[in-house]
C-alpha cells in the first residue's frame, strides 16, 4: 500500500541502494541560503494568510528520483490525481527518468534546471548535494502554518530529519508512530491446495515445498520468485530467517552492517554466520532451479507482476509484496474463486523462535521523502499540497475514493464514516491504483482508520491488504529507525567513497554467492569480500556508523 513501504522501506517498509555520482563537491556544514526562486515568500517573516488547496490553480513539476519508478505521465491515469486535477485545480507535470535517474539528476543539477518537487530516497547523496548547493526550500515556517504534518509527525522524528543547519527540508512518506510495513512471503493459493496444503513454517519446509512445485509443474511455474534480487530484496528476506532479531536493513546499501549486541556495535555483514548460511540456502535453490533464474537481471517489477498476474509463481518474497500480490489476487480470484494469493508467517530456520524473525523493519521517519527545490515558483503551495495529502481528507480519498461513495464524512476521531454502499472490492482496486502516487503517506492516521472497519468483519471478508497487515506483517517488523538514519557519509568525503566501494563489493558478492556452485564456494566468495572491503576501509566505516547508531538510539531513548 505504499511506495517502498518498507522501503521502504522501505523502506520501508523500505530496501533501496543508491549510487554516488562523480564530480561531487566537498561536504560543508555551512550551506548556502535556500531562498525560493521567483518567490515572494520570506523564510524570516510568516505570511498572515494560509493558502487553501483548490482555492486557485497550482501547477508544478515533479520527479521521482528512482531507477524503478516514474510518476504517472498523466494525472488522469491515477484516480487520486485525477480527483485532484478535477476538484482541487492541481496540474502536475511529471518528469520521467525512464531508468536513467542517475544521469538525469546529474544533468539537471549541472544545468541548474531542477524540477519543482523531487520524490526520492532520503538517504540518497543527491538530496544532500542539493541542500549543500542551496537548492532546497526549508519547510519549518510552512509546517507551522499548515496543520497536518505538524500534528501527525512525532517531534523526535522531525528532529531526526533535520539537516546540519537545524532546518527541515524533507517531507516524509509513510512516517509512523507504530509498527508497520509489508515485507514477507506470499503463497499461490491454488498451487498450495493442489499440493495438499502442507505446513510451511521452517526453511526446510520451504525447500521441500519448492521441490514439490518443480516436480509437479516443471517450468510452467516459478517455485520461488525473489523480488528485486538485484537490490537484495527477495534474497534479504531469507537472510532474516536464519537469525533471531536479524535486521533486513543490514543488507541496505546505506547500512551494510549487522548489530553485534554483545559488544554494542555494528559489525561486518560478510563475516556474519547467518549471512553465510542464508546465502548457501539461496545458492542451493538457484542450483536446483527452485528460484527465479533471471532474478539478477530484472530491474523493474513489470516482469514480476506479469508472472504474479498469470498465477505462475508459487511463493513470492518481497520487501513490499502487497500492492502486486493483492492486484494479482483480485484478478485471479475474479476468474476462479479457488485462485489467488495469501500471506504466511515468515519462514525461519528450525530451532529458532518464529516470533523473533523479522523479514522487514519499520522506520518512524517512513521511507521516502519529498523535497521542494528553489526552482519552485510557489513552494508554499506545494507544501500545502503535500500537507493535504498527508491529512485525513487526502488519505481517505486515496484509500476509499471521493466522499459520497464508500464513505461520508469523518467521525470525532477524524476517521472516515463508511456508508452502506461500501464496496470492499472497489476499495481494494482504488488502493492498488493509487499506490504509485502515495508520496506523502501518513501511517499513523490511515492504519487505525482502516482497521476500525476491517476488524469488525469476519476474517474471510476483510480487505486483502488489511487482513494480512493486521495478522502478519505488522507483527513481524522490527523498529529500525536507529539503524536507518544518519548512517550515510556526506558526499565528497573519504568515508563516502568507502561506502560506495563497499556497496559495489556487496552487490557483486550478493549475485556471485547467490549463484555459487557449492557451499564451499559461497564461503570463499564471502571471505574474499571481507578482505576486499577491509582493504578499502570497511572497518573505519563501521566504526563511524556505530557512533551515529548509538547517537540515534540515545536520541530515541532506546
Amino acid at each position: 500500500m505504499k511506495i517502498m513501504r518498507k522501503m521502504l522501506l522501505v523502506v520501508t517498509t523500505a530496501f533501496l541502494l543508491t549510487t554516488v555520482f562523480a564530480g561531487c563537491s566537498k561536504s560543508t556544514n555551512d550551506p548556502k541560503p535556500s531562498t525560493p526562486k521567483n518567490s515572494n515568500v520570506s523564510t524570516d517573516e510568516k505570511p498572515a494568510d494560509v493558502w487553501q488547496l483548490g482555492s486557485s490553480d497550482l501547477e508544478f513539476s515533479a520527479y521521482a528520483h528512482y531507477g524503478w519508478l516514474d510518476l504517472p505521465a498523466k494525472m488522469e491515469d491515477v484516480p487520486f490525481w485525477k480527483y485532484l486535477k478535477e476538484n482541487k485545480k492541481v496540474n502536475i507535470k511529471t518528469i520521467a527518468a525512464q531508468g536513467n535517474h542517475s544521469q538525469l539528476m546529474t544533468t539537471m543539477m549541472a544545468d541548474d534546471d531542477l524540477p519543482d518537487m523531487i520524490f526520492g530516497n532520503r538517504y540518497d547523496p543527491d538530496i544532500m548535494r542539493l541542500y549543500e548547493a542551496g537548492k532546497l526550500v526549508a519547510l519549518d515556517d510552512y509546517m507551522e502554518k499548515y496543520p497536518n504534518l505538524k500534528k501527525w509527525l512525532d517531534t523526535k522524528s522531525a528532529d531526526m530529519l533535520r539537516f546540519p543547519d537545524g532546518k527541515l527540508y524533507q517531507f516524509p512518506n509513510w512516517y509512523t508512530s507504530r509498527p508497520n510495513g509489508s515485507a514477507g512471503y506470499v503463497v499461490n493459493k491454488k498451487i498450495y491446495k493442489e499440493l495438499g496444503s502442507p505446513t510451511l513454517e521452517t526453511m526446510d519446509q520451504l525447500y521441500d515445498y519448492l521441490v514439490k512445485v518443480k516436480e509437479k509443474y516443471g517450468e510452467e511455474v516459478i517455485p520461488y520468485e525473489a523480488d528485486r534480487a538485484v537490490d537484495g530484496q527477495g534474497v534479504g528476506l531469507i537472510y532474516t530467517g536464519f537469525k533471531e532479531n536479524a535486521y533486513y536493513r543490514s543488507l541496505n546499501g546505506n547500512t551494510l552492517a549487522v548489530v553485534d549486541e554483545a559488544n554494542n556495535k555494528l559489525a561486518s555483514l560478510f563475516t556474519d554466520p547467518a549471512f553465510h548460511e542464508s546465502q548457501k540456502f539461496v545458492s542451493k535453490l538457484y542450483r536446483e532451479k527452485l528460484i527465479s533464474q533471471d532474478m539478477f537481471t530484472i530491474t523493474d517489477r513489470g516482469p514480476v507482476q506479469e508472472k504474479l498476474m498469470s498465477g505462475r509463481v508459487a511463493v513470492f518474497g518481497s520487501s513490499d509484496p502487497m500492492p502486486y500480490a493483492s492486484a494479482a489476487h483480485l484478478a485471479l480470484s475474479k476468474e476462479d474463486p479457488e485462485a489467488g494469493y495469501f500471506m504466511i508467517w515468515p519462514f525461519h530456520k528450525a530451532g529458532l523462535d518464529k516470533n523473533k524473525i523479522y523479514p522487514g523493519g519499520y522506520d518512524l521517519l517512513g521511507w521516502n521523502v519529498n523535497v521542494i527545490t528553489t526552482a519552485a515558483k510557489d513552494p508554499e503551495k506545494i507544501f500545502a499540497f503535500l500537507d493535504y495529502i498527508t491529512g485525513p481528507e487526502g488519505m481517505v480519498i486515496q484509500y476509499y475514493g471521493p466522499e459520497g461513495g464508500n464513505w461520508n464524512g469523518l467521525d470525532e476521531n477524524e476517521q472516515p464514516i463508511l456508508t452502506d454502499q461500501y464496496n470492499a472490492k472497489e476499495v481494494s482496486e482504488i488502493q492498488a491504483a493509487n499506490n504509485p502516487v502515495m508520496i506523502a503517506g501518513n501511517t499513523a492516521y490511515i492504519d487505525p482508520a482502516k482497521m476500525k472497519f476491517e476488524l469488525a468483519k469476519p476474517v474471510e471478508e476483510r480487505n486483502w491488504l488489511a487482513r494480512y497487515q493486521e495478522s502478519v506483517t505488522w507483527k513481524t517488523h522490527i523498529d529500525q529507525t536507529a539503524l536507518a538514519t544518519h548512517l550515510t557519509p556526506d558526499p565528497g568525503t573519504e568515508l563516502a567513497d568507502t561506502s560506495v566501494n563497499v556497496l559495489d563489493i556487496f552487490l557483486q558478492t550478493l549475485s556471485a554467492s547467490s549463484t555459487a556452485k557449492s557451499d564451499e564456494e559461497v564461503d570463499k566468495i564471502l571471505d574474499q569480500a571481507e578482505k576486499d572491503a577491509q582493504a578499502l576501509g570497511y572497518n573505519e566505516l563501521l566504526e563511524w556508523r556505530t557512533e551515529r547508531w548509538l547517537e540515534n538510539k540515545k536520541m530515541l531513548g532506546q
